[in-house]
């Protein structure tokens, strides 16, 4: 089929992946499976989420069921520099990271796919559930997953044309239970596995716990006070707290409190009630347009400010090429500093860029 084009699928032991690569076995493709061995701390490494020797084990398993090559990339070093630098470093710079962009879009489409060029690939395909769409001008549309519940387009909103033109994703036209019932007719071992939720660094613990190992200097206490200024307690720690966080905060009060502000170079915390929640606007930086161009006016879009969140109406402007401001509707109490924000018409992901603040 299609003269054998030559793939190489992102592995990970996952039912996901394993769907995918026996799809393009079926389908004709020249496949092979590769799997990235990413950093874990010493003594921890079978409780990493994306590379236990369990989840090896299992895709080696569904490589040989399907007849194909697989091999294991040794990726542990460039994680942690790229990956867990970035997280401990967002951390203590007082920002929440999502370090599962930064995976994709430098070891995943970055490290692993510059080694299926080198191996003779022309693709790297994936489990992701999401959409590419070619559209007449020849440019690649990424669109939500048609499983909404398991879209992932959120997390693939960083990767360029060239990226894009270069990619697979087997999945974006199927369900979760779809996805089961393929593994089972394959004959797949990963069948039954359950999906992964966790970072995959963290070894099932606490980021706290993992924080005060790696970066004890962004754990320092520190003053908890209202909006009026006025001193409530003490915090322990930047780190240990979101915003719009509620629970842990240590303090007493007739109402609920919720986290407004990190102050980081005077190392406060600053906390209110959920009315003071929320902003209409955000500014974001690092903007990321799929189809390599910013558009030239004010766009109206459905708007994510978290991998999770709803999409919420708003009007996207962009300023210059990597920076944007976003104007919602309604008061969004989840703006978080290092989130990514990704905006949507329709099911197509327009482009999406790093939080770097809220305001009104």
């Amino acid at each position: 089929m299609s003269d054998r084009l030559n793939i190489v699928v992102a592995m990970s032991g996952g039912v996901d992946s394993s769907v995918a690569t026996a799809l393009l076995v079926e389908s004709g493709f020249s496949v092979t499976g590769m799997m990235l061995r990413l950093w874990s701390e010493p003594g921890c490494e079978n409780s990493n989420r994306c590379c236990t020797p369990d989840s090896v084990v299992d895709a080696r398993r569904v490589a040989q069921k399907l007849g194909i090559p697989f091999y294991v990339i040794d990726a542990r070093k460039e994680f942690f520099e790229i990956v867990v630098g970035n997280f401990i470093r967002g951390y203590h710079q007082g920002i929440t990271p999502n370090p599962c962009l930064t995976c994709n879009r430098q070891i995943r489409w970055g490290l692993l796919l510059e080694n299926a060029i080198n191996m003779g690939a022309e693709a790297l395909a994936s489990g992701h559930y999401a959409r590419l769409v070619k559209n007449p001008a020849g440019c690649i549309e990424l669109h939500r997953g048609a499983d909404l519940d398991k879209d992932q387009s959120y997390v693939l909103s960083m990767l360029d044309q060239d990226q894009l033109t270069r990619t697979i994703l087997p999945l974006g036209e199927l369900s979760k239970p779809e996805v089961r019932a393929l593994a089972k007719k394959f004959g797949l071992a990963t069948a039954e596995r359950e999906d992964s939720q966790d970072l995959c660094f963290l070894a099932d613990e606490d980021y706290r716990s993992f924080l005060a190992r790696h970066v004890p200097t962004a754990i320092v206490p520190g003053k908890i006070i209202d909006q009026t200024g006025k001193l409530l307690g003490q915090h322990t720690g930047l780190a240990h707290y979101t915003i719009g966080q509620r629970k842990g905060l240590g303090i007493s009060s007739q109402k609920p409190l919720y986290v407004l502000e990190k102050w980081i170079d005077e190392n406060i915390l600053v906390v209110g009630e959920e009315s003071a929640l929320g902003h209409r606007r955000l500014r974001a930086d690092q903007v990321n347009w799929i189809s390599g161009k910013a558009p030239s006016s004010p766009f109206a879009a459905g708007v994510k400010v978290r991998y999770r969140s709803p999409l919420f109406e708003a009007i996207v402007t962009p300023s210059e090429m990597d920076t944007m401001e976003v104007e919602f509707a309604l008061k969004i109490r989840d703006i978080t500093p290092g989130q990514r924000v990704v905006f949507y018409i329709g099911d197509q992901v327009i482009g999406g860029g790093n939080i770097v603040m809220g305001y009104d």
